[in-house]
């Protein structure tokens, strides 16, 4: 051999004399023909590689230049993938060279492979050279290509000619090859010619002009993967620049952009909704159209691509085990036969094989395999991809199919409950989501079967009949795997009701911490949230036992197959397979096992996603509200304009009778011919009957006329139907009889039309005037905010302007309130910002009202959350000033009587009907019996007045809220120092300020803290069984790859001599034995590690969760103050769920991955050592793949979510004030909005998935290189006889195992990254310090009575909240002797509460101390010195549950005692009169009672505790006058023998005191009897008291 390769001279034709003779004629001889061939792919390389590198070198000083970098000619798909084929049919050609060339004996003969890799290159620049030109749009110099496709086809057809001529030929691969590529070239001329045909840049006169799509020109859109060339699509190369950028600096929406137009919410929402209306035919208006076949139509076409793409990768992943089969059954073969014996068939001095021989190598094989991969992989991603962006399309459209129906929906059906909100939030969150689920798997329902079915067959063919039993294994299995996946789903929905229930019980306690701390009893409403806790673990248990199982038969059923396999092999044969059979049996089954675990996933969704369909299909039927008014014009005129009318079908409630109908056609014409008499009416109602859609007349014969510009004002009793007129007018409810006439009038509105760019070119202007000039300005009684900042609120939408906005917020004397905001009117506020009191936001509604410009206001009662300054300030400046200047028609709801003297005209109702109408004089004069009803109402309503006056007013209590609210904030600064970096990282999502070094990191720590809190045991438990199962599972292939080849070489050698020898029958059953043995390990295994893993994240979860909930209800108070409620909140919903639900799974996958990837890698290394030197460039490239797509992911990631929530917000808030948003004209404003936030969660969504496309498409690249490195290390190896064929086919096919399981180990762990932040946010909790329970005295120290006199003493006190703030309390004495009435006063902030918390113990008493009865209270234990106490607090805190729950949580005191406290704070008959009395209900915060009662309830609560030391907090800052009289009472007589510490808000109420103590600054000013105290004139008390009268 040696000599032979030293004598091989690098000639082109060989250094055989004949090689050059060129007697036969010069085309005669192949070795020219070849040479010939060269000619074209030369020319091409000189020619285009100085244009290329000039190209190069400007263009990169050229800034990339965004549109026409993608501008396309003609046939652009076409010529890439003609390219493709043209680069695979060279390599094919190339590589049968080298083989021939390899068998021939003597020298090498060049011309066989060099014209074919010659071929290649020039393939190659030709794309590239084509790629330069598209991108600088320069299509002139295509010339060069086209000149090349000509020549090159003109050669090799010269050299099929040749081939042709000759006999033999037709049986050779080159020929083949040869006539391939002469279509190939004759392709791409067509092309080519194409091109100049089409954009005529030659040969023509006038080139033709070309703009690039739309969408390049608008630099915004930055999602490319439509725009880019074939190769880019395919590999995602465009998205390079974004995740390598992420590392630097994170991805904002800004870096994303916007969606390109296709993808756009609006236009397919338009191509869905035609899909939707054409079903509607003109014979069967009313059929209702089915949405699958609407989608079908709308989205079918992508996901037939789709599924194309999946049926190619699917075929070509059979090659796999194909090829494993043919290389290992090839190395064995060369190695038991001799060399020697190669033939080569020489013909006209020219050398060919057939295509039998050419697959005989194994060198081609593997290169083959290679390519199979990458294709395979190739079009796998390219139809998820597809199928991704056909469902986040659908997404978008059914989006905006649900909002645009309710914006229609009727009235009645959101308030009759026929459509709660709760349904129409689940259909936004849910349902669309998992028809989107559904339509990324809906692929797999066809491609699946058909690939387990050709499965099947492959199996047949390598391993006979006993296949059949393994593959009933699996498909048996299947169903089992279905009823599992069932389980689950029903497991998770009771999961979620507990963990809703323990999240609501765990929000009331938040709210009512103080309460609890203060009365201790903590630790009774810490047990009932534990109790909760304990059933949602129960089903968490089952749950994580359903997964375990869900994940022990996907690893188990491949084992079990194989096993029944090779048993019934060995049973049927009498001995085993061979080592080709064995492995690519095995790989079989590998590959088998994933579609049919998915398989039962993909049914659970269809189920799902037919349910899903089912709701959205009942609720696009559901009843829209009627044109009743034609005030109510065309609601949806912005969608329906310029489209096909679609009959009567939109309008007409399909529950109604015909006369309803018939209204409808002749409204028109009514309207024409309105008496003129009547000009000066804004709203006519004549002989209406209304009904809310329930067949109950709510109005009846109403007939009532609204002045213009007048100020009418519509009375009566509560429930009489006030409202439900106003909405009537307004077209809400649905009138049986008579209709509603709004007059045409001046417009004298702004009209703001950039708001209404939904669909602007379909709108006429005279349709947004007229929707416009109907806007009616309403104030709900409910009042509806948006989540947006103040500001926003009342401008809704309306152009700003600064003199009207001042005007407005005067009016409404909102300049208080908004002070106190911390970013003033720019605070958001909302579900996601700051929570307003009722009064605040009523006003705010009033506000926006007001500031609208339009002709008529209807206010609906907006005095009922406010106190009596504000309802007079309003009435005066806002009312009576602003809105009548304006002349602005104005109707009034209103309880409140004595405004009836500004009124022009009054509507009096009773029950639904209309009682009275006219002016105030007119009712005095003909209905005196009303007008003196009237009369002592409203006296009633004075006194209540001076009461009033006297006391400070309730909105001073909200904004005092509000600054307690925000007074932590400013503290919150002063502390934080510790926990600084935590915030940074959790609350400003916007404010980045640590960027790369924390980014690329994984959280060590924080997995370390997770797995801790699981158990050192299960922790070691998991990793043993992990490890364990997985080298069993290497050795039960080990054992199979040494048990066939044994029996292979037994064969081998027993063939000469023609028996087989008895003890390979032995050693099988031996072999057989052992791997029964192997099996059955592994498969337990599996169970063991499946069941640890989920039962160690359980273990975790449990403790995180008990640990957080003891840690944070002992917190001290302190912690509630400057902790915002919502993010303590977090912890125990959203990263609760997620350590319980999620984490758990992701880890599972990320050992798993990691460890078959591991072991694979560790068997190929093992077998072919060779193979590690390949392995390291391959690790370095994974490596940064895996560190830049994680950072890259995890800010895609929380785009998603962050982008979610204020779509999801956006539809729940739509839902509530429709009533509102149909008033004000302001659809297509919110219809707008709502586009832009589909379409921007779509946008991060996009790039969410094919981020993840980058990433798989990465690993599978590197998998595939990993395969062809194990090949060519084995056939390297077995070329110098290391290795038994066995051990090869098990390098392959585990090197096939790690493609798969590569992008799973980088997604797992960017999930758990992404995941393990919610245990890290726990964990920061966990280190808050407690409240110092114990205490240095014995609670059995303490006297069972103790404190039996109530005897105070104040000595030094010092008191601050923090160790880090300022002392609130400074050096306070004072003495209060037992059974004293003491009141304390002073401004806010002067102290007076801390004094009262410092009773408690619950602020910090650095200096000083209080003695009560003889003992410092600093030395008790918290628990006992807070039960011996009782107190009233400013807030009136109540919880759900039973009134007796509320009054003893404890369970301590018998019935009588409870009645006995509800009789003395005078509830005693109200309760009595409740279902149920001490056992009625009382709902969350005690929403079912008054402000007044609660607070009186919160009295009874601290009479029954009966304690000798009684502390108010300002308890009576809330109530109205008579209730606070009953207070007083109580105090006087119940509480006579008790020591009283009231702390005043009004003063007035601690005149009868024993002792008064004013306090200024945390100091105490004056301490004397308040006799004494009034006589000083000067003195600060008496300076109060004067101010209070």
């Amino acid at each position: 051999m040696e000599q032979l390769d030293g004598g091989r001279a690098l000639s082109f034709c060989g250094n055989n004399s004949t090689a050059y003779s060129v007697k036969n004629g010069v085309l005669n001889n192949p070795c020219f023909v070849d040479a010939l061939n060269l000619v074209p792919h030369v020319f091409l390389l000189f020619i285009t590689f100085p244009i290329l590198f000039i190209g190069w070198g400007s263009q990169s000083s050229k800034v990339q230049i965004h549109h026409n970098t993608w501008l396309h000619f003609p046939g652009h798909n076409m010529r890439w993938i003609l390219t493709f084929l043209l680069l695979l049919v060279h390599v094919c050609e190339f590589s049968e060279g080298i083989v021939c060339n390899i068998r021939v004996m003597g020298t090498n003969h060049l011309h066989l492979f060099m014209p074919a890799f010659m071929g290649f290159v020039a393939a190659t620049t030709s794309v590239v050279y084509y790629h330069n030109i598209e991108t600088s749009n320069f299509p002139k110099l295509l010339l060069v290509l086209f000149i090349y496709w000509v020549l090159a086809f003109i050669t090799k057809s010269i050299k099929l000619w040749k081939f042709a001529e000759d006999k033999g030929a037709a049986q050779y691969v080159r020929l083949y090859i040869t006539a391939l590529l002469v279509i190939l070239y004759g392709l791409l001329m067509a092309v080519e010619i194409n091109v100049i045909r089409v954009r005529k840049y030659v040969f023509f006169a006038n080139p033709q002009k070309v703009k690039p799509p739309e969408d390049l020109q608008d630099l915004g859109v930055r999602f490319l993967q439509p725009f880019v060339n074939l190769l880019s699509k395919a590999t995602y190369w465009w998205m390079n620049p974004l995740i390598i950028g992420a590392h630097k600096r994170p991805i904002e929406l800004k870096k994303i952009g916007k969606l390109p137009i296709a993808m756009r919410a609006l236009t397919n929402y338009l191509r869905l909704k035609d899909a939707y209306e054409d079903q509607r035919t003109p014979e069967d208006p009313d059929r209702s159209p089915s949405i699958w076949r609407s989608m079908y139509r709308a989205f079918g076409r992508p996901i037939l691509l789709s599924s194309t793409f999946r049926y190619l990768a699917d075929l070509l992943g059979f090659a796999g085990p194909l090829c494993i089969s043919r290389i290992v059954d090839q190395l064995n073969f060369e190695k038991d036969v001799p060399e020697g014996n190669n033939t080569t068939v020489t013909h006209f001095e020219n050398y060919h094989m057939s295509s039998y021989d050419l697959l005989q190598n194994s060198s081609i094989l593997a290169v083959l395999l290679f390519l199979a991969l990458i294709l395979q992989r190739t079009f796998l991603q390219a139809s998820y991809y597809v199928t991704i962006e056909t469902g986040i399309n659908m997404r978008g459209a059914l989006l905006a199919m649900i909002y645009n129906k309710i914006l229609r929906l009727s009235t009645s059906n959101m308030s009759m409950g026929e459509m709660t909100l709760g349904q129409i939030n689940n259909l936004v969150a849910i349902e669309t989501n998992q028809l989107m689920w559904f339509l990324f798997l809906c692929p797999n329902l066809w491609a699946m079967p058909v690939q387990i079915v050709m499965g099947i067959i492959l199996l047949r063919h390598f391993m006979g009949s006993s296949a059949l039993v393994g593959a009933a294994v699996i498909v048996l299995l299947a169903p089992v795997q279905y009823l599992i996946a069932t389980k689950l789903a029903d497991t998770q929905k009771i999961t979620l009701e507990h963990s809703t229930d323990r999240v609501k019980k765990t929000t009331e306690i938040l709210k009512g911490i103080k309460l609890l701390k203060l009365y201790a009893w903590e630790n009774i409403f810490c047990d009932s949230v534990e109790e909760t806790r304990g059933k949602e673990l129960t089903s968490l248990r089952t749950f994580a036992f359903y997964t375990s199982m869900s994940i022990f038969m996907n690893a188990a059923i491949p084992i079990a197959a194989v096993l029944a396999t090779f048993v019934t092999y060995h049973i049927l044969n009498k001995g085993g397979p061979s080592p080709s059979q064995a492995f690519a049996a095995l790989s079989l089954f590998h590959i088998l096992v994933t579609p049919l675990f998915l398989l039962s996933t993909v049914v659970r969704f269809a189920v799902k996603a037919l349910v899903s369909v089912q709701k959205l299909g009942e609720f696009l039927q559901s009843d829209e509200i009627g044109d009743d008014s034609w005030r109510n014009g065309d609601i949806s005129v912005s969608f329906e304009a310029g489209k096909k009318p679609m009959g009567m079908t939109k309008a007409i409630n399909r529950k109604q009778p015909m006369r309803y109908q018939m209204d409808n056609y002749e409204q028109p014409t009514r309207r024409q011919m309105r008496p003129s008499e009547t000009e000066d009416v804004a709203v006519k109602v004549t002989g209406g009957s209304f009904t809310w859609g329930n067949n109950l007349l709510t109005l009846s014969d109403i007939n009532i006329r609204i002045p213009t510009g007048q100020l009418t004002m519509i009375v009566g009793q509560v429930g009489c139907g006030k409202s439900s007129l106003l909405l009537a007018m307004l077209g809400e409810m649905q009138a049986i009889e008579g209709g509603v006439y709004w007059s045409k009038q001046p417009d004298c509105e702004v009209i703001h039309e950039g708001n209404i760019s939904w669909s602007e070119a379909e709108e006429s202007d005279e349709d947004i005037r007229s929707k416009n000039r109907n806007s009616v300005a309403y104030a709900a009684q409910k009042s509806w905010l948006l989540n947006a900042t103040v500001e926003e609120n009342i401008t809704f939408g309306s152009p700003f302007n600064k003199q009207r906005y001042k005007a407005v917020i005067d009016a409404c004397s909102l300049q208080p309130d908004i002070d106190l905001l911390p970013f003033g009117d720019q605070t958001e506020i909302g579900e996601r910002g700051i929570n307003l009191s009722g009064g605040q936001r009523q006003r705010i509604c009033v506000a926006r009202a007001l500031y609208q410009n339009t002709n008529i206001v209807f206010l609906d009662d907006p005095f009922s959350a406010l106190d009596i300054h504000l309802s007079d300030h309003l009435m005066q400046e806002g009312i009576l000033k602003f809105l009548q200047d304006d002349k602005r028609t104005v109707v009034l709801v209103t309880h409140k009587l004595q405004y009836l003297i500004h009124a022009d005209w009054i509507i009096a109702m009773k029950d639904g009907t209309v009682l009275r109408e006219g002016t105030l004089k007119d009712i005095q004069t003909h209905d005196i019996e009303l007008y003196d009803h009237w009369k002592t109402l409203m006296n009633r309503q004075d006194q209540g007045l001076e009461k009033d006056i006297q006391q400070d007013s309730q909105t001073t209590l909200e904004r005092k809220t509000l600054r307690r609210a925000f007074y932590s904030r400013e503290a919150k600064n002063q502390i934080d120092d510790e926990d600084e970096e935590e915030e940074a990282e959790e609350e400003d999502d916007d404010n980045f300020s640590t960027t790369t070094n924390r980014r690329s990191k994984i959280p060590w720590k924080v997995c370390w803290c997770y797995l801790s809190s699981g158990g050192f045991f299960m922790v070691f438990l998991m990793i043993f069984s992990k490890l364990l199962k997985h080298s069993v599972i290497v050795a039960i292939d080990y054992w199979l790859a040494n048990w066939t080849s044994k029996i292979n070489n037994s064969a081998g050698t027993g063939m000469f001599n023609g028996t087989r020898p008895t003890n390979t029958t032995v050693q099988d059953s031996y072999y057989l034995l052992v791997f029964i043995i192997l099996c059955a390990a592994g498969i337990t295994l599996c169970l063991i590690t499946s069941l640890t893993v989920e039962f160690l994240g359980l273990s975790a979860a449990t403790n995180l969760h008990h640990n957080l909930l003891n840690k944070i209800i002992h917190a001290p108070i302190r912690f509630f103050d400057i902790t915002p409620l919502g993010q303590i909140l977090n912890r125990f919903s959203a990263d609760t769920n997620i350590i319980d639900q999620h984490i758990p799974s992701t880890l599972e996958s990320l050992t798993r991955s990691t460890l078959l990837c591991l072991s694979g890698i560790g068997v190929i290394a093992s077998i072919t050592p060779i193979f590690l030197v390949a392995l390291v460039p391959l690790a370095v490239a994974f490596y940064f793949i895996q560190k830049y797509f994680r950072v890259a992911s995890k800010d895609l990631q929380d785009l998603d979510d962050s982008t979610q929530l204020p779509l999801l917000c956006h539809f729940s808030e739509t839902a509530e004030g429709l009533t509102t948003i149909r008033a004000f004209r302001h659809e297509a404003r919110f219809k707008q909005r709502m586009l832009e936030l589909t379409d921007t969660n779509n946008t991060a969504y996009l790039f969410l998935s094919a981020a993840n496309r980058w990433l798989e498409v990465r690993t599978d690249y590197l998998g595939a290189v990993i395969v062809l490195a194990a090949a060519a290390a084995s056939i390297w190896s077995s070329h110098y006889g290391l290795h038994p064929g066995g051990l090869v086919g098990l390098g392959l096919t585990y090197a096939l195992t790690v493609t798969n399981y590569l992008n799973w180990v980088v997604r797992n762990l960017a999930d758990l990254e992404v995941q393990m932040a919610a245990v890290k946010k726990v964990n920061s909790f966990l280190s808050t310090e407690s409240e110092n329970y114990e205490g240095s005295m014995d609670a059995s120290q303490v006297p069972e009575n103790w404190p039996q006199d109530g005897e105070i003493k104040i000595q030094g006190l010092c008191v601050r909240y923090d160790p880090m703030l300022k002392p609130v309390l400074k050096h306070v004495n004072a003495y209060i002797k037992p059974g004293q009435k003491v009141g304390i006063c002073g401004r806010t902030g002067s102290g007076k509460s801390s004094l009262s918390l410092a009773f408690f113990n619950m602020v910090d008493i650095f200096e000083g101390k209080i003695i009560i009865d003889g003992i410092d209270i600093c030395k008790l234990p918290l628990q006992t010195l807070r039960s011996r106490l009782s107190i009233i607090l400013q807030d009136p805190v109540l919880f759900s549950g039973s009134i007796r729950f509320n009054l003893d949580p404890e369970k301590m005191c018998t019935d009588d005692r409870l009645w006995e406290a509800l009789e003395i704070a005078q509830l005693k008959n109200m309760v009595k009169a409740l279902p149920g009395g001490l056992d009625a209900v009382v709902t969350e915060g005690g929403e079912n009672f008054s402000v007044g009662q609660r607070q009186l309830f919160c009295l009874a609560r601290a009479f029954v505790r009966k304690s000798s030391i009684f502390i108010m907090d300002e308890a009576t800052a809330s109530i109205d006058m008579a209730t606070e009289n009953i207070l007083q009472k109580v105090v006087m007589t119940a509480f006579a023998d008790r020591t009283v510490v009231t702390i005043a808000h009004r003063v007035h109420t601690i005149l009868t005191a024993d002792l008064v103590i004013v306090m200024k600054r945390g100091n105490i000013m004056e301490y004397d009897k308040p006799e004494t105290l009034l006589e000083q004139e000067d003195g600060m008390f008496a300076s109060f008291v004067k101010a209070d009268m």
